[in-house]
């Protein structure tokens, strides 16, 4: 990775933002996952222990999970964990390397525009229906994939500028 020092300024405004954005995704994913894991606790005492099945359970873990599905993948594309097929690029020059990165990223860019343009279409359209038993707007479920559509735009143009200014750091895009 380039020193800090190195990199114009609004290279380092822009992975500090994006490195704020990240962390705050992973700890809203984990509270998540936490949260739900808490909750299939309470829903197996109440089942087998209480013998009252608290039925809420099942819905909220759905809006759990998509908030840490696709906040975890969002995360992914920024920190460059995503499931990627490298091997391909592993096998060719340096030179074709980096155009197999490139066009990548300007894919997974128009993948994340995507994602928010029709996962806003939808969270609006499902905004004035509820969910059943927790009575809360069904475009909840899919308002997290909406702003993972946005962040892996953002996060993904992020890496199409660092690699067309020659500061690309991933290990798998230039040796």
């Amino acid at each position: 990775m380039s020193e800090p020092s190195e990199l114009p300024a609004f290279l380092r405004g822009m992975d500090g933002a994006f490195n704020l954005i990240s962390r705050i995704c992973l700890i809203i994913a984990g509270t998540a996952l936490v949260a739900m894991t808490l909750m299939f606790a309470w829903l197996v005492y109440g089942r087998y222990v209480m013998n009252d099945t608290p039925t809420w359970v099942e819905q909220v873990s759905h809006l759990l999970l998509m908030v840490i599905a696709f906040l975890g993948a969002a995360v992914g594309v920024r920190q460059d964990t995503h499931l990627a097929v490298v091997y391909f690029r592993g096998a060719v020059p340096s030179w074709l390397r980096t155009v197999f990165v490139f066009i990548t990223d300007v894919l997974m860019a128009g993948f994340g525009a995507m994602m928010f343009w029709y996962g806003l279409e939808l969270t609006l359209f499902k905004w004035k229906t509820l969910v059943p038993l927790i009575q809360v707007s069904e475009g909840f479920r899919s308002l997290p994939l909406t702003i993972c559509g946005a962040l892996v735009f953002l996060f993904s143009t992020g890496h199409l500028i660092r690699l067309l200014l020659g500061r690309d750091d991933r290990k798998d895009s230039i040796e």
